[in-house]
């Protein structure tokens, strides 16, 4: 198996991803080159902003599955989303609407994103509601909010009550600045990386690469850990969407 990504915007048209069909293909031919094979669409869903539901989110992701076969591109695919914190999570979770990334001992797993500036004030306690309902969140790039950035307390409380963490793999290269690579790799350090990802939005900027992240994550945390961030762990995980 190849490596497998869990944090991306390849569905055409519907956050600030890929734009169009033409880009989420000209993507996805990027990711299988750098030897990804399997990859779960993530677009936000964020209030106000990219009010996504499930049915915008699977249109989306049809259109870019005909997309896939038409070109012969040998991806597996399949589709979640990364929300956004907000109370109404609470009412998405009652209603059941929230798409899940997958399965992680036996939690349904959300990919949480916070704001990029902080961890909101008493963000904790949405959490540990979430994990009361057996929905176990996994914070989106922690390495890259503000907030932690500035003080890595922040993320304590979470990992205190077993939140999983996503850091993408550009971070642990060096792409988006030296706080963030430091707090990737104090993290990695620290065994308290569930999963590398790539959180690609674009071909120039952030493309759907692991591998030269994997290569940083393996100077610190050596070759066979660096590798279970991208196959294993992200596997375990997102199995439930593929095996079907």
């Amino acid at each position: 198996m190849g490596m497998i990504d869990l944090h991306n915007h390849l569905l055409p048209g519907i956050d600030d991803g890929a734009e169009d069909v033409s880009t989420s293909i000209e993507l996805a031919r990027i990711a299988v080159e750098d030897g990804i094979t399997h990859l779960v669409c993530t677009p936000h869903i964020h209030t106000g902003r990219y009010d996504n539901t499930r049915q915008t989110i699977q249109a989306a992701f049809k259109q870019f599955q005909q997309a896939l076969q038409a070109d012969n591109i040998a991806l597996k695919v399949a589709w979640a989303a990364e929300v956004r914190f907000g109370l109404e999570l609470m009412e998405w979770a009652a209603m059941g609407t929230l798409p899940f990334l997958g399965e992680w001992q036996g939690k349904k797993v959300l990919l949480l994103e916070f704001p990029h500036n902080e961890v909101p004030f008493g963000a904790e306690k949405l959490t540990a509601w979430l994990i009361g309902r057996n929905i176990q969140p996994m914070i989106a790039h922690p390495e890259r909010n503000k907030g932690i950035m500035n003080s890595r307390s922040k993320l304590k409380p979470f990992l205190d009550q077993g939140c999983l963490l996503q850091v993408t793999a550009a971070s642990v290269a060096g792409h988006f600045g030296e706080t963030a690579r430091e707090v990737a790799l104090e993290l990695l350090q620290e065994d308290k990386v569930t999963i590398l990802a790539t959180d690609a939005h674009n071909t120039r900027h952030r493309p759907p690469q692991l591998k030269e992240g994997v290569r940083a994550a393996a100077a610190v945390i050596g070759e066979k850990k660096a590798a279970e961030l991208v196959t294993l762990n992200p596997w375990t995980l997102a199995q439930v969407h593929f095996s079907s």
